[in-house]
C-alpha cells in the first residue's frame, strides 16, 4: 500500500530500506563475533537505577532494546524509561570512530547488487579488525546496535518506533522530554531527550526519509514516512520558539477492521450492521470529531464494506487510507516542490469526477474542496470524509460558514453523520460515537437543517440507544424491498458480523474476503458460520 521507499535512493538509502529492523541475529564474517548468546556471552543491556514502581517491561528491539513504564503515586503520573546498551568510555570512542569511518564506504560504494546486509556488516568488522579492537562479543554487538540506529533507524526514537504499543510521538523542543501517546497509558514521558544539535539533526533527518526538504526558509513540512507514518515537522525557532520540534502518527500495518471498532466498543453491533447497509446503498458519510478521536480510522474501517468491483477513489494531504480493494485509485496532494505547482485536494477532486468513480473517500475537509465534494454527492457520487468539529450542529454550522462555505442546500445532500469522540470510562481513554444522525430537509419555516438522530451514546450505560430512522424507507422505495426484507438484512449482517466477532476476524484481508463472500451469496455466507438464512 506504501510507495516504494527505494525509489530515488542511493546506495545508503536501499542500504537503510532493506535492512529494516534491527537483525537479533548476525552472520559471521571478519571479526564478527556469531549471534548472541545469552547464556554464554555478557548481558547486552539491563535496567538499573530506574525510579519509580515498575507496572510494565517489555522488548522494543529485542535482545538491545525495552521499555520499563514506571509509576509515581505522588505526582499520579506514568513514565516511559528507553532502556539500551550502555557503553563504557572505550566502547564509546569505537563507535564514534566507527560511525565516522564507515559513512563513505556506504555511501559511494560501487556496486549496490550485493546484499546490503551483508555491506553494513563487512564494513563494521573488518574495522574493528583494523583497529585491532580485542572486543568481548557482547561490546561487539552494543556497538552494531548503535551503528544499526544511527545509520538504518531513527536515532533515539527508534525504539520508540518500534512500539506497538505507542501511536503518536512527540518532541516539543529542546532539552524537553519527548511524549508518546500509549495504548494503556495515555501521554506519557519518555526518557528520550534532544539537544539543539540532535535535534535539528533528527528534524533534518526525518524530512530526507520521507523525500522532503527543510530549512530556515522552510521550516514547517508535513508529510509522511516511508511506512506511512505522518510527521509534522518544525525546523529552528522561527516558529517554534522552543526549537525544533516534531510529531509522528504512527501508521498502523494492519488497519482497524469493524470487527476492531466491535471490540475497542466504538459501535455495536446493531449500529455497525446499519452502517454496513448504509454503505452498500451508497449513503454518503462525514465524520466529525476532536483531534485523535479515531475519525480517519473508523472511515477506513466502514470503507471495507464498500461492495467489491465498484470504483474507489481516495483523495489526501497525507496517505493514512489503506483499503484491500482492486479497484482503488489513491492520489495524495503535492506542494510546490521548485517550479512545481501545487496540487491541491480541490485539483484532486475535480479530476476525481473524471475517472467516474462510485465511492469518494476525502482524508479531511477543510476549505474549498467541500464545495467539490458535495457537488458529487448532488451528482450521485458515494463520498465519505472526515471534519474537526464535536457536535452534529457544530459540524452543520463548520461546513456553512467561513471558510469552507457549503450552501445548505447542498449539506442537506449528506446523508449520514457520525460524531466521534475520545472520552474516558473511569481511567481508561475510549472512543466511541457519540452521536449517528440522518440528515434530512431544510424545514420550510425555520429554514433550519432537520436531523434525526439514528444512534446515540449514553455515558452513564456506556451503551448506545436506537432513535428514529428514515434510511429503512429510504431502501424500501429504492430497492422495492419490503419493510420486513430491509429489517431482516439488519439482522442478518449483525449476526454474521458477530459470528465474525467471535471466531476473532479481525485481519482486514480475510475480513474483507468475507464480506465479499456474503455480497456474493448472502445465503451460503451465512451457512458458512452456522446461521440458517433464506436463499435469495
Amino acid at each position: 500500500m506504501v510507495a516504494d521507499p527505494n525509489s530515488g535512493l542511493g546506495p545508503l538509502g536501499q542500504v537503510r530500506s532493506v535492512l529494516g529492523d534491527v537483525r537479533s541475529v548476525i552472520g559471521r564474517g571478519p571479526g564478527d563475533p556469531g549471534p548472541y548468546r545469552p547464556a554464554e556471552q555478557d548481558t547486552l543491556v539491563s535496567a538499573e537505577g530506574i525510579e519509580g514502581t515498575e507496572v510494565d517491561r517489555y522488548w522494543l528491539r529485542p535482545p538491545y532494546a525495552f521499555a520499563v513504564i514506571t509509576y509515581d503515586r505522588r505526582r499520579d503520573e506514568h513514565a516511559y524509561h528507553v532502556v539500551e546498551p550502555t557503553l563504557d568510555p572505550r566502547e564509546r570512542t569505537l563507535l564514534d570512530r566507527t560511525m565516522e569511518d564507515v559513512r563513505a564506504p556506504l555511501l559511494y560504494r560501487e556496486s549496490v547488487d550485493i546484499d546490503p546486509e551483508a555491506a553494513i556488516r563487512a564494513e563494521l568488522f573488518d574495522r574493528l579488525d583494523e583497529y585491532g579492537a580485542d572486543l568481548t562479543p557482547a561490546s561487539a554487538h552494543r556497538i552494531f546496535y548503535y551503528l544499526h540506529r544511527e545509520f538504518l533507524g531513527y536515532g533515539k526514537i527508534d525504539p520508540l518506533l518500534a512500539d506497538p504499543n505507542v501511536e503518536d510521538i512527540s518532541a516539543d523542543g529542546i532539552g524537553v522530554p519527548v511524549y508518546v501517546y500509549h495504548d494503556a497509558y495515555d501521554d506519557v514521558r519518555t526518557t528520550v531527550v534532544y539537544d539543539a544539535d540532535e535535534l535539528e539533526t533528527v528534524v533534518v533527518r526525518l524530512a530526507q526519509r520521507s523525500g522532503r526538504h527543510v530549512s530556515i526558509s522552510d521550516p514547517v513540512v508535513s508529510t509522511t514516512l516511508p511506512d506511512g507514518s505522518r510527521i509534522e515537522l518544525a525546523y529552528g525557532t522561527e516558529v517554534t520558539p522552543r526549537g525544533s520540534a516534531f510529531t509522528i502518527r504512527k501508521y498502523a500495518d494492519d488497519p482497524f477492521t469493524p470487527i476492531d471498532l466491535l471490540e475497542s466498543g466504538t459501535v455495536d453491533l446493531e449500529m455497525l450492521a446499519f452502517l454496513w447497509l448504509a454503505v452498500e446503498h451508497n449513503k454518503s458519510l462525514l465524520i466529525a470529531g476532536g483531534t485523535a478521536a479515531g475519525k480517519t480510522t473508523t472511515m477506513n474501517a466502514l470503507s471495507m464494506f464498500i461492495p467489491p468491483g465498484s470504483k474507489v477513489l481516495t483523495i489526501e494531504d497525507t496517505r493514512e487510507l489503506s483499503l484491500y480493494h482492486e479497484n482503488w485509485l489513491s492520489a495524495v496532494t503535492r506542494e510546490r516542490i521548485a517550479e512545481d505547482e501545487d496540487i491541491s485536494m480541490y485539483d484532486l477532486l475535480r479530476s476525481a469526477l473524471r475517472h467516474r468513480p462510485e465511492y469518494i473517500l476525502v482524508g479531511e475537509v477543510r476549505g474549498s474542496e467541500a464545495i467539490t465534494l458535495f457537488q458529487a454527492m448532488n451528482t450521485g457520487h458515494t463520498t465519505f470524509s472526515t471534519i474537526h468539529a464535536d457536535s452534529v450542529q457544530r459540524t452543520i454550522n463548520r461546513l456553512e460558514n467561513e471558510p469552507i462555505n457549503v450552501p445548505r442546500p447542498m449539506v442537506a445532500s449528506l446523508d449520514l453523520l457520525c460524531v466521534q469522540v475520545l472520552t474516558r470510562r473511569g481511567n481508561e481513554r475510549v472512543r466511541r460515537v457519540r452521536t449517528l444522525a440522518e440528515i434530512e430537509d431544510i424545514d420550510r419555516r425555520s429554514g433550519d437543517l432537520d436531523y434525526t438522530e439514528s444512534f446515540e451514546y449514553d455515558t452513564r450505560t456506556d451503551e448506545f440507544q436506537r432513535g428514529n430512522t428514515g434510511l429503512i424507507g429510504e431502501i424500501v422505495d429504492e430497492r422495492d424491498w419490503s419493510r420486513a426484507r430491509v429489517l431482516e438484512e439488519l439482522r442478518d449482517r449483525s449476526r454474521y458480523l458477530d459470528a465474525l466477532q467471535r471466531h476473532g476476524v479481525d485481519d482486514y484481508r480475510r475480513f474483507t474476503a468475507l464480506i465479499n463472500e456474503y455480497y456474493a451469496d448472502r445465503a451460503a455466507a451465512l451457512r458458512s458460520i452456522g446461521i440458517e438464512g433464506p436463499d435469495r
